[in-house]
């Protein structure tokens, strides 16, 4: 009998061990944490699709953003939920100073300095049609677009973001956005492109949380097409070249070979959204007792962070520093 000199198993023979070899870790240093904003004061509100994921007024955010860095995370992403009163067809609420977007952003970096604030670009939660840029006959205009994109981003930059998250997949809003940010002295403002952004059908709760679904039609001419990878790597050239600091990947979980095509062929950055849908699918199947929620939920964060994605977008991010808190 020959000797067997390779026993793999010998590296998994109890926990010590396998820590000391594992691979990849999931720390809080990992996540951005998005967060929905609603009008109003002391509002709560849960979003149905996604349990224990909730709208809050701005003074009930700063408490929340209070509690997560207590936790250990202190990166996170908003998003408003506007009045429909309040949308129209060039999304013009968006560039409101004394409006609730611009005014909490300004606010939340007023009482915490030092956290990390990611804000959104594109006019759908704005708009009155519902899309990611300008529509004019049924059709989704890209280079006037690209003008209220650019508004957009420098008021947010006035208002104290420190990363802009353009969402809309316009051909070179990137470098439109970098230009006019500079040109304005805000040459620290980060950009972290939704690089691949795909048709998803995993955006629904998203959706439902802020009433942003498109009026008619679909967002297919400008997101992309979930059965390309190829046409990532174009996507990431472009915004790589027009000034991107961040390249992301969205949704997360179906999109891991994305995520590793990318992380392979550039320097930059890799992030990924774990968007809504994925995490409904877990809450779902867990209150089911399918699954161990937990267990899941862990499983799927560090399979993005093996894939490649540096920074994580998620939903678990509080309820897994909870679960991980020292």
């Amino acid at each position: 009998m020959e000797l067997n000199i390779q026993r793999p198993r010998r590296n998994r023979k109890n926990e010590t061990i396998r820590n000391l070899i594992q691979e990849n870790w999931l720390s809080t240093n990992d996540f951005i944490y998005p967060l929905f904003l609603i009008e109003g004061k002391n509002k709560k509100t849960e979003v149905a699709s996604m349990p224990n994921i909730y709208r809050y007024s701005a003074d009930l955010i700063l408490k929340e953003i209070e509690a997560c860095v207590k936790l250990g995370i202190n990166s996170f992403c908003l998003f408003p939920s506007i009045n429909d009163k309040l949308k129209n067809k060039t999304a013009s609420e968006a560039l409101n100073k004394n409006g609730l977007y611009l005014k909490t952003i300004s606010l939340i970096k007023k009482y915490y300095p030092n956290v990390v604030l990611m804000t959104d670009v594109a006019m759908d939660p704005y708009s009155s049609d519902g899309h990611d840029g300008l529509v004019k006959n049924n059709e989704i205009l890209n280079d006037e677009t690209l003008d209220i994109l650019c508004k957009m981003a420098l008021a947010q930059a006035y208002a104290g973001a420190d990363i802009i998250g353009p969402s809309d997949m316009m051909d070179g809003r990137v470098g439109s956005i970098r230009n006019i940010l500079d040109k304005n002295k805000f040459t620290n403002v980060s950009i972290m492109s939704y690089t691949a952004k795909y048709a998803s059908a995993f955006y629904g709760p998203f959706r439902d949380a802020l009433d942003s679904a498109p009026k008619f039609g679909d967002k297919k001419t400008y997101q992309m097409n979930p059965a390309n990878v190829t046409e990532a790597i174009l996507e990431a050239d472009l915004d790589t070249i027009e000034g991107a600091d961040f390249l992301m990947i969205k949704p997360a979980l179906s999109y891991l070979d994305v995520i590793k095509t990318l992380k392979d062929n550039f320097t930059l950055p890799i992030a990924a959204y774990n968007v809504s849908g994925e995490y409904a699918m877990v809450k779902a199947a867990a209150a089911k007792r399918w699954i161990d929620g937990d267990k899941v939920r862990d499983e799927i964060l560090l399979s993005i962070k093996r894939a490649g994605a540096s920074v994580i977008l998620t939903y678990f991010a509080k309820e897994f520093a909870i679960a991980n808190k020292k």
